[in-house]
């Protein structure tokens, strides 16, 4: 039985519309399938000009020589080739767990896990970063990352597209894990404070290494050679909150006859220094192209472009560890320069010639039998060069044991640029080991280094060291003046008496002649050390401790770090007359002008100029106080 309805012919109207809509929707599906189909199935041909995820492939892209990540798979079989130190460059079986997209933004990685019992014996390795990565005998890219404390052999793979965009026009990102000492942050509109920029270059930003459930980039060892128990400390105080694995490595000339050469799992090095004392960073090479060298897998400090030597070199073994194992080994022979460093690797070429500089250091130690030459050759890096020598002047100092207790280092330093300018200065600490002399050492270094007016060129550092067993530190224990009223013109006579730390006691006398046209009244006479002579100086002319350009700066780190410590210093302060404009002095200018120059609306900076009169003497001690007298001039 049917039922009939009665449709009205807006139904019909509205029905037939549903229909072709319908209809339309299918059609346009039928004419985007095959774009649809190519977002689903990317084209990694070179001829289709293909692509690894976000990533365009390298316009030199070889199909036959290297795999994208579009075409590795969960459970494909792989192998990696990289040194352990028994029998050169092996073969370590792998297989691949997944591709992990987006890793870090804009960054891919292949997770693999060794299969080899070696690799399951030590888990990851630091000095395996580059090690190439093998699926299909195609290059697919390099151990870079690892879980600290991992029990398996896990590693995380830089894509070889990524590897092979490092050096070109387009920049890889650098990654949060790429451990990197961030540029130094100098006022130099402010008074030059040694003790601030040492801290900045000996104090690295935080990194992400130590964290125990995050996966990070494998720590490069820094083998060190030629330094003893203690330099060695220092250095790893220094290097290893950047990421390095500070650990004793060999000379540069080891036990094995073979050449070694940069190929795809050889061992890679970075010497930053070279000679009598070494210190270099270890890796692997991933790819040799050309001439050209790709290694590490990652960035060992992020800088960009940099010029550092690139050498081949000789594992030992690999030193099993539950925080982690390491390789150990020495470097061999320079032959590059690393060029590139980055995000994704490092890049070099064979036949370039790096940057380096000379170092002579001369130790006269009073422990020692003979004063010693110690010669070296330190990698050129605005950010490392200062830390360097440092490390370097360390292990001089220290090279046959600790300093005594009791010690006094009489210190000379030359910084020798290309351009003829020089800071030399000679000057003596006590007590307080290397960290005055390293302080002075460092910081002028970095400054010539990242000023923002000029980049200086170092040729050379020579520091010579003389050490001596006894402290010289001493005070003020008495001041007399044998009239305390006098008359312009004529001169005030001064008995000081200074105490070491022995309880001895040395007299000095100082004799002050008052100027002619004085006017009569109450004057300071301060009587002090070093220290509180530059505390003096900072607070009335701070404008001499102030670099407004690159020759004002060699002035004056020549004229601050070349204040004496050994010397006792009297001040007879007298009213201020003229003005300073910026840094140009003009003490006998007329009242009224100087005046004029005062004036608020005046663009440059200027201050009345402070007056005094200044005797020293040499007392061999480091006088920690000071002692402020009054004196009475009459008419």
């Amino acid at each position: 039985m049917f039922t009939t309805r009665t449709v009205s012919r807006n139904q019909v109207q509205e029905y037939a519309s549903y229909c072709v809509s319908i209809v339309s929707i299918c059609l346009l599906l039928v004419a985007i399938e095959p774009l649809l189909g190519a977002v689903r199935s990317p084209d990694t041909s070179v001829e289709g000009k293909g692509w690894s995820s976000r990533n365009p492939l390298p316009e030199d892209w070889d199909s036959g020589r290297y795999i994208s990540i579009d075409e590795i798979k969960p459970g494909m079989e792989a192998y990696c080739l990289t040194d352990y130190g028994d029998a050169g460059i092996e073969k370590f079986r792998m297989v691949v767990v997944d591709v992990v997209r987006n890793i870090d933004p804009g960054r891919d990685a292949i997770l693999v896990k060794g299969l080899d019992e070696r690799f399951i014996h030590t888990g990851p390795v630091a000095g395996c970063s580059g090690s190439p990565l093998y699926v299909n005998n195609r290059l697919a890219g390099a151990l870079a990352m690892a879980w600290t404390f991992s029990k398996d052999p896990l590693y995380g793979v830089t894509p070889i597209a990524e590897m092979l965009m490092v050096g070109r026009a387009a920049k890889t990102k650098p990654l949060k894990q790429v451990s990197q000492r961030t540029g130094l942050t100098i006022d130099l509109s402010k008074p030059i404070d040694f003790a601030g920029i040492y801290k900045q270059v000996t104090t690295p930003s935080e990194t992400t290494h130590n964290k125990m459930t995050t996966a990070t980039y494998l720590p490069c060892p820094l083998l060190i050679s030629g330094l003893s128990a203690e330099a060695s400390e220092r250095v790893r105080g220094l290097f290893e909150p950047l990421g390095f694995v500070a650990v004793s490595g060999g000379g540069g000339s080891g036990a094995k006859t073979t050449t070694a050469q940069l190929t795809p799992g050889a061992a890679l090095a970075v010497p930053l220094l070279a000679g009598d004392i070494e210190a270099s960073v270890l890796g692997t090479v991933t790819e040799v192209r050309d001439g050209k060298v790709y290694g590490f897998g990652h960035g060992y400090s992020g800088y960009g472009s940099v010029d550092l030597p690139m050498a081949t070199a000789e594992i030992y073994t690999v030193i099993s560890s539950i925080a982690r194992s390491t390789k150990i080994g020495s470097p061999r022979e320079i032959v590059g320069a690393i060029t590139t460093d980055e995000a994704a690797g490092v890049f070099g070429r064979i036949g370039a010639k790096p940057t380096m500089i000379p170092m002579t250091i001369r130790v006269n130690h009073c422990n020692d039998t003979k004063p010693r030459v110690y010669k070296c050759l330190s990698a050129s890096n605005k950010s490392l060069t200062p830390i360097l020598i440092e490390t370097a002047v360390a292990g001089a100092a220290y090279q046959i044991g600790s300093l005594p207790l009791d010690h006094t280092i009489e210190y000379t330093v030359s910084i020798n640029t290309k351009t003829g300018e020089s800071v030399r200065f000679h000057n003596t600490s006590t007590t307080v080991a290397l960290n005055e002399l390293m302080a002075a050492n460092v910081s002028s270094l970095a400054l010539l280094m990242n000023n923002p007016y000029k980049e200086a060129e170092i040729q050379s550092v020579e520091v010579d060291l003389n050490v001596t067993p006894k402290n010289t530190i001493s005070h003020i224990w008495s001041v007399d003046i044998a009239d305390p009223k006098v008359e312009a013109g004529h001169e005030v006579n001064i008995e000081v008496i200074v105490e070491s730390i022995m309880a001895q006691k040395t007299k000095y006398h100082l004799t002050l002649k008052v100027p002619d046209d004085l006017s009569p009244g109450t004057y300071s006479l301060m009587i002090s050390g070093q220290n509180e002579y530059e505390r003096f100086l900072r607070k009335a002319v701070p404008y001499r401790f102030v670099a407004d350009n690159y020759s004002s700066l060699i002035q004056i780190l020549n004229d601050i770090l070349n204040i004496e410590r050994g010397k006792l210093y009297c001040l007879l302060l007298l009213p201020p007359g003229g003005v300073s404009v910026e840094r140009a002095e003009l003490p006998d200018l007329p009242a009224t002008r100087a005046l004029v120059l005062q004036s608020p609306k005046r663009v440059l900076k200027v201050q009345p100029y402070p007056h005094w009169i200044e005797k020293t003497v040499d007392t061999g001690t480091i006088i920690i106080d000071k002692e402020i007298l009054n004196i009475v001039v009459e008419k």
